[in-house]
């Protein structure tokens, strides 16, 4: 099956990153420095995880390209998520990613980059269904294909069941047959698996997977700055979309 661009955004370097033990010294930029430290919960595929005995990820070769725009060498510790905070403020990490979105809650605890990620998706329902939003399926079974967007997607809502599929055309035919009460995929291959199919409609809500950001010490305005610009570099030169479509499929 082939892979489609998503429309959305995020970076990659294939690299197996050792993990460090706890430590470090204050810092005021890292750029400074020699040493890019990232605070990680390793167990949130696919931005951080276990691959073997090393971290492997979408944030992990994120933060590779970080450290690698701004000249340095990338550290990562792994900890818990409610940990993370902490090490950024403290001084024992530069940066924290885990697949975070900078809600009001963790804004309070940290200062965020712009997002990183973010993923057009559809909702595709029966054409009886009374859902008009993502937020009316909540309680329902979602359909996704394994390893695509839709998954994250489906896995950020509260309550819902999420159920893997081969295909996208495996999760609609699912649908069809009253298995699930709804498939989310990228917008381009909902498009082409409803049309000219009775009996299954495309919400008309338009929704973003999530905006996944990065993490750093509250106030530390000069180096969410060089975050920032080394983010957008990387977007800009396509990196983005090639850690994309490594570790996420479209559909």
């Amino acid at each position: 099956m082939n892979k489609r661009k998503l429309s959305g955004w995020i970076l990659c370097v294939c690299a197996a990153v050792t993990v460090c033990g706890c430590g470090g010294k204050k810092f005021d930029n890292p750029s400074r420095g020699e040493t890019l430290v990232m605070a990680t919960n390793a167990y949130a595929e696919p931005y951080a995880y276990y691959e073997g005995d090393q971290i492997v990820g979408i944030d992990v070769e994120i933060a590779q390209a970080i450290a690698d725009k701004l000249g340095m060498e990338l550290e990562i510790r792994n900890m818990e998520m409610d940990s993370i905070f902490d090490e950024l403020n403290s001084g024992k990490a530069h940066i924290g990613m885990s697949g975070m979105d900078a809600t009001k809650e963790r804004l309070k605890d940290a200062d965020f980059s712009d997002p990183y990620m973010r993923i057009e998706q559809a909702v595709i329902v029966r054409a009886d269904s009374g859902a008009e939003g993502i937020g009316d399926l909540s309680e329902g079974l979602i359909g996704v294909p394994s390893g695509a967007a839709g998954a994250i997607v489906a896995s950020d809502l509260t309550g819902a069941g999420v159920m893997s599929y081969d295909s996208g055309e495996d999760a609609v035919q699912a649908l069809l047959n009253d298995a699930i009460d709804a498939v989310i995929l990228d917008e381009d291959s909902a498009g082409e698996l409803t049309a000219g199919t009775e009996g299954l409609k495309i919400l008309e809500e338009e929704f973003t997977a999530r905006g996944c950001s990065i993490a750093v010490a509250k106030g530390n305005e000069e180096l969410l700055d060089d975050v920032d610009k080394a983010l957008d570099a990387v977007i800009a030169d396509g990196t983005v979309f090639e850690i994309t479509n490594k570790y996420i499929r479209a559909e």
